[in-house]
């Protein structure tokens, strides 16, 4: 097995993509102006409508829309005494010409949309309520107690009324009251913040896509920016507690995870990394904010980054902003002398991100001290004043993530930009990771997640991580092995696979000294085994603005059941998942499943379920609730992986016979900057002819450096049926075996070049 950063996805989206920069300047065939008003006509779906007293209109990027110079779409124009009329084959807008689109009066007024919905008409106006909104996300599930976060969810861009309005207007406010300021670019550097033109103004994107709720995430990508690809080593699990480890503590944990052959790829090491306001005090709890190693914990910091690099972990340090840098932390002279900063009082120097000097000498200084002694990327964690003092309107998360990601981009071109960090409000999707916060320990806490992580997709927003196990609080038993468990096993189906909790020394998560450890282990191994078909659905979020999480609405939007089942939720394209919640009666828990049209592969019970029904089913501690879409081939790990990086000389293949489907493996080169020309697919098809099964793997598209030339294949078919003969490529092989419990054929291909393929025909009995 070579060490590398290598990948897998879904061919017929890859092959024909290629990037494009950003423009925020939309052509000029695709604006009509008229007055004060100014229309764009972005997608058939998709119309920008602006009006400013002053007809000062913006055409600089702002925080939530980065892209106009989209290919204008055919659309007509036509106008008489009293109106604008624009019309494409997916709305009619009209326009009272010279009123203010800012009055929301009757629909009959001043503008109004119609567009059809399922056969029948609808009609939009500005100011009218959208009652079907199906909301996105929220800054933090800090003190989530059950589901009481739901109210604090905002809008999405999907709504089941077939329409909705993302409002970018300067005056609007965001979820953490916050504005969508402008982008100013800078030659060579970040683009900075700016306010918008017309403080008055309205500037609303109207997205009429009825419940082509997948389209609609697409369209919105290509105007408010691509969601980008993370490194593969992030789709690993990550340890993390907050607790005041020494490095003698973190060796002992890296020694734990080999000894126990747990996969990791990630050890954070969390705020107790610095100084927190009193030196004499290990680990002391002075303040939040600290930039300097604490060296009663650490006594070299070089050291212990080498041995978690060493131990094939990458790493990231806790950062909590905004209290700027005291007079006693490192670099804090050489920061003052950059900023011309009084250092005669010994005032520390408040934190001003917004201030171009400050933002220089901050990263010039500190950042690159810390990634220069082997800081793989950082965790934001912002909690105190969400807005700016200086810049009206100005979130410090926004501009923090949007910050940090840049300058990673810009300054470390060797690897790939990621941060983790909280939500800031619509266009955050540009800055991947997201640190879903302090939740309670309890079932309901876990039982709302599910429904939160898929509902983020709605926003863009794919790539949620939770501390898995539950936080702070507990109800009962912080410690619960079966509670614990379950949350571990919904955490292998969800973006960010990391378990976490509060410095509480009560609450342990080390898996390891579980009673039920073995069963925690089986979990991580799992994660790690779907680890091509995760990274594979991740290509397709860049390339389609679609989520891995997402909920089953989008493939099934006119179905009741899809918008009710709120803790079940498609993991990519070809898994359905309705994890365990809630405690189990003696070790079985009963769980009512919804599964919908088509057949379904059971992997818990080894059998397959027709679709369009419920089921009441029952799984032990060990099983977890998730199903396979049948006609699909999932490309998955063999058990050595132990982490994201490894590059397997074979790889497994899970097929739910069908008379036909297909899945495909995606590679690059992990942990660059290139993998948007520069990645192969390879395609995998199955056909049925009769008793004769057909399994294909085709010759490997397109190329990137350090990609293997050939490899072999596990094929396991499900639901086979018994075997008579098998060939592979074209000679008859014995090398197969049929499990008569589980219906389940296996078939060992030997290696081939990745150039060529193969095929494997499959005769089975009548």
């Amino acid at each position: 097995m070579r060490k590398r950063l290598t990948t897998f996805l879904s061919v017929a989206t890859l092959v024909g993509i290629t990037a494009f920069a950003d423009n925020p300047v939309a052509r000029t065939k695709s604006t009509v102006v008229s007055g004060n008003a100014r229309f764009t006509v972005l997608t058939p779906e998709m119309v920008r409508i602006e009006y400013s007293p002053t007809s000062d209109f913006e055409d600089r990027a702002t925080f939530a829309i980065v892209n106009r110079d989209l290919p204008t779409p055919g659309f007509k124009k036509k106008e008489d005494k009293r109106f604008l009329y624009l019309t494409t084959d997916k709305l009619s807008l009209r326009y009272r010409k010279g009123s203010d689109i800012r009055n929301c009066e009757p629909a009959d007024s001043n503008l109004v949309i119609t567009m059809e919905l399922n056969g029948k008409p609808v009609v939009w106006y500005p100011g009218l309520q959208d009652d079907g909104n199906l909301k996105g996300t929220t800054r933090t599930l800090d003190s989530q107690n059950g589901d009481n976060k739901r109210r604090e969810l905002e809008d999405g861009i999907l709504s089941r009324s077939g329409w909705a309005v993302i409002d970018d207007s300067p005056s609007a406010t965001r979820g953490d009251g916050s504005r969508s300021l402008a982008f100013e670019p800078v030659d060579g550097d970040i683009d900075w913040v700016a306010e918008r033109k017309g403080k008055d103004a309205l500037d609303l994107y109207f997205m009429g896509y009825g419940h082509d709720y997948k389209r609609a995430l697409g369209d919105f990508t290509k105007v408010a920016g691509k969601i980008p690809l993370p490194p593969l080593y992030v789709f690993g699990y990550w340890y993390s507690k907050y607790s005041a480890y020494s490095a003698d503590d973190y060796r002992k944990i890296m020694k734990d995870l080999t000894d126990n052959e747990i996969p990791t790829d990630v050890l954070i090491l969390d705020m107790d990394w610095h100084w927190n306001g009193d030196k004499n005090v290990s680990g002391g709890r002075g303040g939040w904010t600290g930039w300097t190693w604490n060296t009663n914990l650490i006594p070299d910091p070089e050291g212990l980054l080498s041995d978690i690099h060493s131990s094939g972990l990458r790493t990231a340090l806790n950062l909590h902003p905004a209290d700027g840098v005291r007079s006693d932390e490192d670099f804090y002279g050489d920061i003052a002398a950059d900023l011309g900063f009084d250092t005669s009082n010994g005032n520390g120097i408040p934190w001003m991100l917004e201030n171009r000097d400050f933002y220089k000498s901050f990263f010039k200084n500190i950042i690159r001290a810390r990634e220069g002694q082997g800081v793989d990327f950082w965790w934001l964690d912002w909690q105190q004043n969400l807005l700016n003092p200086r810049v009206d309107g100005l979130g410090e998360t926004f501009w923090c993530n949007h910050v940090f990601f840049n300058e990673m981009k810009r300054s470390r071109p060797d690897r790939r930009p990621v941060i983790f960090h909280r939500w800031g409000g619509l266009g955050s999707h540009r800055y991947q990771i997201g640190f879903s916060g302090d939740a309670y320990i309890n079932f309901p806490t876990l039982a709302f997640q599910p429904y939160f992580t898929a509902t983020a997709s709605n926003v863009g927003y794919a790539y949620w991580g939770h501390d898995l196990g539950g936080h702070m609080n507990p109800n009962d038993d912080p410690n619960d092995p079966e509670r614990f468990l379950r949350w571990v096993q919904f955490g292998v189906f969800t973006p960010i696979f990391r378990t976490h909790a509060s410095s509480a020394p009560v609450i342990e998560r080390r898996m390891w000294v579980y009673p039920n450890f073995s069963d925690f282990r089986d979990a991580v191994r799992l994660r790690y085994s779907l680890l091509p078909y995760i990274y594979t659905m991740a290509r397709k979020t860049y390339d389609t603005g679609v989520g891995i999480v997402r909920p089953l609405y989008y493939e099934h939007p006119e179905t009741e059941a899809a918008y009710a089942r709120e803790n079940e939720y498609y993991f990519g394209d070809d898994i359905l998942v309705a994890p365990v919640v809630d405690r189990s009666d003696f070790g079985t828990s009963h769980k009512n499943v919804w599964l919908p049209e088509g057949n379904w592969w059971s992997v818990s019970d080894c059998r397959i379920y027709e679709g369009g029904k419920d089921y009441d089913m029952t799984f032990t501690l060990q099983q977890i609730p998730y199903f396979l879409k049948e006609g699909s081939i999932i490309p998955r790990n063999p058990a050595s992986v132990m982490h994201a990086m490894d590059c397997p000389d074979h790889i497994v293949l899970d097929i739910v016979s069908s008379d036909k489907g297909e899945g495909a493996l995606y590679e690059d080169a992990g942990d660059s900057n290139n993998y948007p020309e520069e990645y192969a697919v390879t395609t995998f098809c199955q056909r049925r002819n009769g008793d004769t099964a057909f399994y294909s793997v085709l010759p490997r598209k397109g190329k990137f450096e350090g990609m293997p030339t050939q490899r072999g294949y596990k094929m396991n078919v499900y639901n086979s049926g018994v075997p008579v003969s098998v060939k592979i490529g074209g000679k008859e092989s014995d090398n197969f075996e049929y499990n008569k419990e589980t219906n389940v054929t296996t078939m060992d291909i030997p290696t081939v070049k990745s150039s060529e393929g193969v095929e494997v025909e499959v005769k089975y009995a009548n």
